[in-house]
């Protein structure tokens, strides 16, 4: 490709192109990783994905040895840093032993992760929602900022990209900025970059791919979705989080009635409860991407409007790739 935006980041996270294969709960599996990989971005998966004893160290250790030099992408994982969730630190420990060279913080204060992490030189971007947020994560001295917008899949920001972007760009310039939140190609990848943002982060997309482990139904249901028919919904981790609007959404509801809200603000009871609430939602997910489960509660963003294909992850990234280009060369013949 003839030119680039983002080079920057591309330098910085050590991948070819500036997209970031956004981690995601009981989707992201080692050969999405591997697809990623190969085809020259940074793949990362949340370590909760790997919950069962040596799971974890496994799955870091083969990515280690398939990242060659043939290899021109990158791995890392997302790390939910909040004290609810009971595997962290040792989650935290494994990679850190195993030099897992980029991070993503997300629901709490990502500091343990950044100094273990800036022993040994990995990277730590923050998911960040707000500006408030981002500065607790600027003095901890993060390495950069996923801007987690509207339309994003799972944990949803409030405010839209075309706000936060620039925001965050003009609060700290110093720092690079991953845009997160409603985008599948490369139109949507150029688009932020005029806003400040130096690479993207997509998670939905990769669900309706070849590769995704889930089952078909969810498959389908990303393809034959539309923007309307994504909700928020605080039952199922008790955060904001965006899902289908299936039958079995509607079922569980969308809000928290009044004891749940009392326990997960009271400060005796807020850690446990909210630990019981997310083991809960796990495993209400983890039933739902299995083949031939009644289950249909299904986590995916905005984007659902613009996916209407079941492709190899190479496939996508491949289009994103002509798409930029594409449109780059428009922008120039203006």
């Amino acid at each position: 490709m003839k030119m680039i935006l983002g080079k920057n980041i591309t330098d910085l996270l050590k991948i070819d192109f500036p997209i970031i294969m956004a981690p995601m709960f009981l989707v992201s599996n080692e050969a999405m990783l591997k697809a990623g990989m190969q085809a020259g971005v940074m793949a990362t998966f949340p370590t909760l994905n790997y919950r069962k004893e040596g799971e974890l160290d496994n799955i870091l250790k083969a990515l280690a040895a398939y990242k060659t030099s043939a290899i021109t992408g990158n791995y890392g994982v997302n790390l939910i840093v909040q004290k609810a969730n009971p595997l962290y630190i040792k989650h935290l420990k494994i990679c850190a032993d195993n030099k897992v060279p980029f991070y993503i913080t997300s629901l709490g204060s990502p500091k343990e992760v950044i100094e273990a992490a800036h022993s040994y030189g990995a990277k730590v971007f923050c998911d960040v929602t707000n500006i408030e947020h981002a500065k607790k994560c600027y003095d901890l001295n993060c390495d950069g900022f996923i801007a987690v917008g509207q339309g994003a899949g799972g944990h949803a920001g409030p405010n839209p990209l075309q706000v936060l972007v620039p925001a965050l760009k003009a609060t700290f310039p110093d720092k690079p900025i991953i845009a997160a939140g409603g985008i599948t190609s490369g139109a949507g990848l150029l688009s932020v970059q005029i806003l400040g943002a130096e690479a993207v982060s997509i998670g939905t997309r990769f669900i309706a791919s070849k590769e995704a482990g889930v089952n078909q139904q969810y498959k389908d249901a990303i393809v034959n979705a539309h923007m309307d028919d994504i909700v928020m919904t605080t039952k199922l981790s008790g955060t904001p989080c965006t899902i289908i609007d299936t039958p079995a959404a509607k079922k569980m509801g969308y809000t928290q009635n009044w004891f749940e809200r009392a326990m997960s603000n009271n400060p005796q009871t807020k850690k446990w409860f909210k630990m019981f609430v997310q083991l809960r939602g796990m495993k209400k997910l983890e039933q739902s991407v299995l083949p031939n489960n009644y289950q249909t509660l299904w986590c995916a963003g905005k984007s659902v409007e613009l996916i209407d294909s079941i492709l190899s992850c190479q496939e996508i990234i491949a289009d994103i790739k002509r798409e930029y280009a594409q449109k780059l060369e428009e922008i120039k013949s203006l």
